[in-house]
């Protein structure tokens, strides 16, 4: 009982600095606010698809890459590739064979149509906002709805949830086998692994990355595992990390990871024949039928220093707990 006590005294302090998270629409979508500081803005205007940007980590500045919202950063030099790689998004290449993934030649867009139970108190806030999948021809080829929930933790961590239910509200859906995608972040260059491009360093490559089976660095690509984390210094030199945890009711639970070396840190449970190329074409396919619908959980954690394996296992336990 003493021990318990004390402990709890000791942890009052850390309770007491528990920060406070505000929501207010914005011309650019929803701010989200910890403390009256900007954590992050869902950016829904004049964009192929909505994101996230930025992510401020625990050490107070943006772990996501500037590019292509800024495009002067010079640590970012060897880093401008991939455009479409914006911050935090969700997407997927192949969505009845229309690409939803990239910006470029033909692709279809996700135009957001309204926001609904906006709600912050205290150290939480949460917000839905729907969407409309149209292709190239205008046409709906289906729609969703995204709970987006942020939790602000003592010490500058919090944690985003993002929740997703794809419907197939205009007829069936094909979410097509492939690696580009899906629920994605790209990450600042110090975050993203030590490595090179055809023998010529990428920049300031400082980070180092582990999942929940004990598989490191780039070995994590295409790997199933219930949880990955990237960690490092942040911009600024800050000891953060950034994790994303699947939900254990996901289809194909454990999921497979589109993880990159270059700092695309994505979550794809549908690139199986990309993945693990012993499986035949089309293995990953995914068919939402006409009125069903597929719900995705997400949780992203946004940690100071590195966290232990044992720590983020005690967390992905209790998020699994979450119905």
């Amino acid at each position: 009982m003493k021990r318990t006590l004390i402990t709890t005294l000791l942890a009052l302090p850390l309770l007491a600095h528990a920060q406070t998270v505000s929501l207010k629409t914005s011309d650019a979508g929803m701010s989200v606010g910890i403390d009256g500081l900007l954590f992050t803005e869902y950016i829904t205007q004049e964009v192929a698809r909505p994101y996230m940007y930025p992510l401020i980590g625990a050490g107070g500045v943006n772990v996501s890459r500037e590019f292509p919202m800024k495009k002067d950063v010079p640590s970012e030099a060897m880093f401008m590739d991939h455009p479409h790689h914006r911050s935090l998004w969700f997407g997927h290449s192949r969505i009845n064979e229309i690409n939803f993934w990239a910006e470029y030649q033909v692709f279809g867009k996700q135009v957001h149509s309204g926001f609904t139970d906006v709600h912050a108190v205290s150290n939480q806030g949460h917000f839905t906002a729907s969407t409309q999948w149209i292709g190239p021809d205008k046409k709906i080829v289906m729609t969703d709805e995204r709970r987006i929930s942020i939790t602000a933790l003592p010490e500058g961590e919090k944690t985003l949830d993002f929740d997703i239910t794809l419907k197939a509200s205009e007829g069936d859906v094909l979410i097509g086998d492939t690696k580009e995608g899906t629920m994605a972040l790209r990450l600042c260059p110090s975050l993203s692994l030590n490595s090179s491009k055809s023998g010529v360093s990428t920049g300031p490559s400082t980070g180092q990355a582990f999942n929940s089976n004990g598989v490191s660095d780039r070995d994590i690509w295409g790997k199933h595992a219930n949880w990955v984390c990237y960690h490092g210094p942040d911009p600024k030199g800050n000891p953060v990390a950034v994790v994303i945890f699947s939900h254990p009711s996901n289809l194909r639970s454990p999921t497979t990871w589109h993880a990159r070396d270059y700092g695309l840190f994505a979550v794809n449970p549908f690139g199986l024949h990309d993945f693990e190329p012993d499986k035949p074409v089309g293995a990953g396919d995914y068919t939402i039928k006409k009125g069903d619908s597929l719900t995705l959980r997400y949780r992203f954690y946004f940690a100071k220093g590195q966290p232990t394996t044992e720590a983020l296992d005690a967390i992905f336990r209790a998020y699994a707990k979450d119905q």
